[in-house]
């Protein structure tokens, strides 16, 4: 049954690798519009626990963009939905879900026996406390965030600070919330930020970090910073 399953995989992920993702526990911070997808994408992957944390529930504002979202579920738990989705997805992977804020007081205790936390959060004081809580528990972090048609991914490694140096200090907001976020911006970076997340997990090709990948949708820009 598992070799059938991701038979389509190919020679992209192999059957030892998937062994691998097997063992392996990732944690999505916040399954929102990035973090649906993301959740979704390593779910069908087989990563074998998958880590879900989100405090909101759903609002009808959710509906034009995050995957986990129906109109039956507004009002309920986004963490107890991705629960339910990965679930229905993949009945041979884990999945923890937790109704929780992280913060620099829970943030270790959240992390605590992962292998790689993954940033799909919508602020910047819950993104500093992620960065310091995977320093701390030695593991990567693949940050992802949108704005409107525009995107970003990297990958942190502890030590390597990335949001001190993206994120001015003393911001404690994400700036300029006018541009909106549609639906297929999440979708993109998701995309990118799963691939970063096989890759840290399986140790194989170039990898995103102390680089910054930055997208333009509107007028098909794209472009690697070094950092």
């Amino acid at each position: 049954m598992l070799v059938e399953r991701y038979k389509r995989n190919g020679s992209t992920i192999s059957e030892s690798e998937q062994k691998v993702l097997k063992g392996k526990k990732v944690l999505v911070a916040g399954c929102g519009g990035l973090g649906g997808y993301v959740i979704e994408l390593l779910a069908r992957a087989g990563v074998g626990t998958i880590g879900a944390v989100d405090p909101d529930i759903f609002d009808v504002t959710n509906l034009n963009r995050q995957l986990l979202s129906e109109e039956k579920l507004l009002g309920s738990s986004k963490a107890e939905a991705a629960y339910r989705r990965c679930a229905a997805i993949n009945s041979d992977i884990t999945v923890i879900s937790r109704k929780t804020k992280i913060d620099r007081v829970n943030v270790l205790e959240i992390l605590d026996g992962y292998d790689l936390a993954v940033d799909a959060l919508d602020n910047i004081p819950g993104r500093l406390a992620l960065q310091s809580g995977a320093e701390k528990k030695n593991i990567p972090l693949v940050h992802g965030a949108i704005s409107g048609w525009y995107g970003q991914v990297s990958l942190i490694e502890p030590g390597d600070r990335l949001f001190d140096i993206i994120y001015p200090e003393g911001v404690d907001t994400i700036v300029d919330g006018t541009a909106g976020n549609p639906s297929f911006s999440p979708a993109v970076v998701a995309g990118f930020q799963a691939a970063e997340v096989l890759k840290s997990l399986l140790g194989k090709g170039e990898r995103l970090r102390n680089k910054l990948l930055y997208f333009d949708l509107l007028e098909n820009r794209y472009q690697i910073m070094n950092l």
